[in-house]
């Protein structure tokens, strides 16, 4: 008897089920070719086995291979094949990315209890030679629907630490998502060390108080923190274990106040400036008038590139108020020397030139929606989030491309009664009426946490999980497989992963309204799942 489909998130492209199972044991090993011995070391530390390198096994043996290209057409940087069969589970692909996907369908197949295990006790197969479980048989062919697959993380506003920042690098990785977009400097906080200017850090990262929502006076307890370049190369190197590409966002020219706290000079009023206490957005802003704003970005963002082997630097380059600029006599004289008509010429002007710097030393710069000005540079990638399709569409038509991150969908620092469960789940990353030829400038879909109230951990779970999950299904799989109920059923099996690995996501009484939940019959599927599973 062939058992049924096992609950794998993402959904797999095509997974067939075969009779009988694999039997892991205290002799169960693994071979990998050359292009896959840090993808066997990953697997080997968690499941406590050995590796071996001869090559000579056929028996018990998890094989990580290079190959299966033909079967992947179209899929092969990230798209692999698994087989199962009693003797051998062999994973192949076109890259190592793509086997250690493969590897994240392997453990969602494992017991849960391993993740335990892995955790708490290191009382894995060759550590304690009584422990045995096995898999079923099956055949799973696979690959992303799009090559970008993000979650960003803003820490400007709160401090999360390097901890939780791997914790969820871990997490992403278990959903094949590819993309941490780190947000790291802000009006709230500057959180980089950057060598040559220290204030940025020994004044921007600190602020006297926080505000606990839109309205209301500052609780007056400091916050602070920030990541040495130690510690950003260890979480970079962690990253890219995981197949998980780190970009950066150092914010311009505005939600600069951090940074002009520190080094006023580079503002249009030259200060005084203060670390802001309170959500909003300020009209402070760099001078794009003066030289040495421009040689102070660039020197700030010679470290990053250095910290950063991210293709893309984000530059923000969002919600800009030009009220400074306006009265600025040296940014009226550049708009006036440069011939730019006005303060969105001169904003141009700005992203261009930075757009430049970039260019030289070989990135990409990404901005949101705003920077979509005529002039800007077509290089430049835009990540969506507001504004009317039609200007995005026609922009497309021109060869520029997009990152997907609709506001009222994609926002996971929103509340559940505004962005339920379901309907981040039902989002797909696309325009109204977009015309398929335009896919292709799709780069793929990116879900954003602002933490102005996100003070902690406990928080930032809750915010995160389980809407991060329907985001890395519509990142993942393809479109028409996307089924809601399914997606309920199997999280449930995914939510006792995430129970062990200690996540405190939202429960299904949280993540809908009381009309979805009658809808789709969340309580009933959640306890079907739990009947199930006992």
């Amino acid at each position: 008897m062939i058992s049924k489909s096992p609950a794998i998130l993402p959904r797999p492209i095509e997974l067939i089920m075969s009779p009988g199972h694999f039997q892991f044991n205290a002799d169960t090993c693994i071979n990998a070719d050359s292009a896959n011995q840090a993808n066997a070391t990953w697997l080997a530390e968690f499941l406590g086995t050995r590796i071996i390198t001869n090559g000579t096994a056929s028996q018990n043996v998890i094989q990580l291979q290079i190959g299966g290209k033909e079967r992947l057409a179209g899929q092969e940087a990230e798209g692999y094949l698994l087989d199962i069969t009693p003797q051998v589970i062999r994973f192949q692909a076109p890259q190592p990315a793509g086997v250690f996907h493969g590897l994240q369908s392997l453990r969602q197949l494992l017991p849960v209890d391993l993740e335990k295990h892995h955790l708490n006790t290191g009382d894995q197969l060759h550590q304690n030679a009584g422990i045995s479980f096995h898999v079923p048989c099956l055949s799973i062919r696979d690959g992303p629907r799009f090559s970008w697959r993000g979650f960003m993380l803003d820490e400007g506003r709160h401090f999360h630490g390097m901890e939780t920042v791997k914790k969820y690098l871990d997490l992403m990785s278990l959903q094949k998502l590819n993309i941490f977009h780190w947000h790291l400097t802000e009006d709230q906080g500057w959180r980089i060390q950057i060598k040559q200017y220290p204030r940025l850090t020994g004044v921007g990262a600190w602020r006297a108080g926080s505000a606990p929502g839109f309205i209301g006076r500052p609780d007056g307890i400091p916050h602070t923190g920030f990541y040495s370049q130690a510690d950003i190369r260890e979480i970079v190197a962690y990253a890219s274990a995981r197949h998980i590409q780190v970009i950066p966002e150092i914010e311009m020219p505005g939600h600069s106040l951090a940074a002009l706290a520190a080094y006023p000079e580079y503002g249009c009023k030259g200060g005084p400036y203060q670390v802001a206490q309170k959500w909003g957005i300020f009209p402070e802003l760099y001078c794009p008038g003066r030289e040495e704003t421009f040689a102070f970005l660039q020197n700030i963002l010679e470290e990053v590139i250095d910290l950063f082997p991210s293709r893309y630097i984000h530059i923000g380059g969002d919600e800009t108020p030009s009220k400074r600029w306006k009265t600025c006599p040296a940014c009226q004289q550049r708009i006036r020397t440069e011939g730019l008509g006005d303060e969105t010429g001169l904003k141009v002007y700005f992203l261009n030139r930075m757009t430049a710097w970039l260019d030289r030393h070989g990135r990409i710069p990404i901005g949101y929606s705003e920077i979509l000005q005529p002039g800007l540079d077509e290089n430049t990638l835009v990540q969506y989030w507001i504004g009317k399709p039609v200007k995005y569409l026609e922009a497309m038509r021109h060869g520029r491309q997009i990152i997907m991150s609709t506001y009222m969908q994609t926002y996971l620092d929103h509340s559940y009664p505004l962005t339920p469960l379901s309907k981040a789940y039902a989002y797909d990353p696309h325009f109204p009426d977009q015309e398929t030829a335009l896919d292709r400038q799709v780069l793929g879909l990116e879900a954003l946490l602002w933490s102005e109230f996100v003070p902690n951990r406990k928080r930032l779970d809750y915010q995160v999980f389980p809407r991060l999950c329907a985001f890395a299904e519509t990142g993942w799989s393809p479109g028409v497989r996307k089924d809601f109920r399914d997606f309920v059923n199997r999280l449930g099996a995914f939510e006792e992963r995430l129970d062990i690995l200690g996540v405190d996501y939202a429960r299904p009484w949280q993540v809908e309204p009381a009309w979805y939940r009658r809808l789709f019959g969340i309580f009933n599927l959640a306890r079907a799942q739990k009947r199930i599973a006992d």
